[in-house]
């Protein structure tokens, strides 16, 4: 199951790719954010992300089209950067949120988790859980 997180990372990684914005527009739409639902996201992002979701599927669509391609055609290169930047901004966002959420656990018994160890702790160490909050003994990193 790909989480939250996961798909706006996904949506930003499209948005960085080579080609015409409106293409990687489209894209991190359809394979990212349409999975994504407003009520899995923390509250402070529902709203930005539901403007996000409304400027990418505000057209009416034309016959063989969705309606993601019909507003990304009607949208100027400039209206364009601004959703990108949105869809930019709430993966930043998550990940900040993410990141204070763990905060407490950033050093475990001395160690410094990176990252990709951070986001996947979320209280569990090599597969077993810490019982009763108690620091766990061992990190393999």
């Amino acid at each position: 199951m790909i989480t939250t997180w996961e798909q706006l990372e996904g949506a930003a990684l499209s948005l960085a790719r080579s080609g015409p914005i409106k293409d990687r527009l489209a894209d991190a739409y359809r394979n990212h954010l349409a999975y994504v639902r407003a009520e899995d996201l923390p509250e402070a992002l529902r709203d930005e992300f539901r403007a996000c979701h409304e400027a990418l599927t505000r057209e009416r669509p034309l016959r063989g089209e969705d309606a993601v391609r019909a507003t990304v055609r009607k949208m100027s290169a400039s209206e364009a950067d601004e959703v990108a930047c949105s869809v930019v901004r709430l993966f930043a966002a998550i990940v900040r949120e993410s990141a204070s959420a763990y905060a407490p656990l950033a050093h475990v018994n001395g160690a410094v988790l990176n990252g990709k160890a951070l986001s996947a702790f979320n209280g569990h160490v090599n597969g077993a859980r810490a019982k009763n909050g108690a620091t766990p003994q061992a990190l393999t990193l």
